[in-house]
């Protein structure tokens, strides 16, 4: 981890996407800690896939591969006419986003891309696809300026120390510098302090052992990595003061749907009375949702719980209820760390006056 001349904090770890003359490279995540493989994307299938095996991960990099993978999947289509080249922009934002049906950035990010091409449609298609490549790219920077800003709002709350504690993934790998729950954990740590990071493994993928680790690691924060159930444990001994996760969706009254596993986090933070915040962009909170209820839970391959390194662990055909996500309910959120400061309570107010 190093300071650039702006200030601002750089990692020196790969980046999660990236669009480099005009075309899409994907980390493919799946592979980390134990390789490094970039992938160049050709097709929407490919970024589609990318999306669904997690190859990308996280709300904010789903929405940003979004963004650009739309432009893969039309850029061989540039000879049709605008109203069809538009139909098919449509169609082809719809098939993607079906990838990944909880991560609201992902549908944000294609709607807008969506929005911006009708209102060039006075345009040639080439002079269209030359539009959505510039706002595919104000999306990634705007993304990156978030991260910075939720790094700076959110580093006050950790203090010399402490202990804090996070669960999944929601780092540089998961957004597009800083991360979103890590962002506070990079800027204390250039600002001197000492504390302790605890990282949940995050059954049954293992984000937090093979992605939050690694990258806490390789910029050389203090991090220790725990199983999941072990969580509860080092509350108890005292040795964790502070939580902070990121998010797929926040509903408009503040319910939280993130990686499965956060709830329970959250139940055990209520009774040990440790703040539990949530840090995220304003892109992910989707005053659209009225409540969790309403969040759609992705159920995930039961291979992901019957397997482990790609050896069975559980009987034969064993029935499996593999949900991707949980919903925390608002009472358990002390504040939303986000660009624009930190949210407090009441949800329904505040998310509204905020971001409305």
């Amino acid at each position: 981890m190093e300071l650039k001349n702006d200030g601002k904090i750089k990692l020196n770890i790969p980046l999660a996407a990236e669009w480099k003359d005009g075309e899409l490279y994907l980390l493919d995540q799946t592979k980390l800690p134990t390789e490094v493989i970039i992938e160049k994307q050709e097709t929407a299938q490919q970024v589609w896939d990318s999306i669904k095996v997690l190859k990308v991960r996280g709300a904010p990099a789903i929405g940003i591969a979004g963004a650009y993978g739309l432009l893969v999947a039309i850029k061989q289509q540039q000879n049709l006419s605008t109203s069809d080249f538009i139909n098919y922009i449509k169609k082809q934002a719809e098939y993607l986003d079906s990838s990944r049906p909880t991560a609201v950035n992902l549908s944000w990010a294609l709607n807008r891309m969506l929005n911006k091409a009708k209102s060039f449609s006075s345009l040639s298609s080439h002079d269209i696809y030359a539009r959505l490549e510039k706002e595919a790219i104000s999306i990634h920077e705007e993304d990156i300026e978030c991260c910075h800003s939720i790094g700076r709002n959110g580093a006050p709350l950790i203090e010399n120390g402490m202990g804090v504690l996070t669960h999944c993934n929601a780092g540089s790998l998961a957004v597009s510098e800083l991360g979103t729950a890590l962002a506070p954990m990079y800027v204390a740590h250039s600002q001197n302090k000492k504390f302790k990071i605890y990282a949940d493994e995050t059954r049954p993928l293992l984000q937090g052992a093979r992605l939050t680790s690694w990258e806490l690691f390789e910029a050389g924060l203090d991090v220790t990595l725990i199983c999941d159930n072990m969580a509860a444990h080092f509350m108890s001994k005292g040795h964790i003061q502070l939580i902070i996760v990121g998010t797929d969706r926040v509903a408009a009254n503040g319910d939280v749907a993130n990686k499965i596993g956060t709830l329970g986090v959250a139940i055990l933070a209520d009774y040990y009375k440790i703040p539990f915040y949530v840090a995220c962009p304003f892109s992910t909170i989707d005053l659209n949702t009225p409540t969790g209820a309403d969040i759609p839970i992705e159920q995930r391959d039961p291979a992901e719980v019957t397997h482990f390194a790609q050896k069975r662990v559980a009987p034969q055909n064993v029935s499996v209820g593999n949900p991707a996500f949980d919903v925390t309910p608002n009472r358990l959120v002390k504040g939303f760390i986000t660009e624009k400061g930190i949210i407090n309570p009441p949800y329904v107010e505040t998310l509204k006056n905020t971001f409305g």
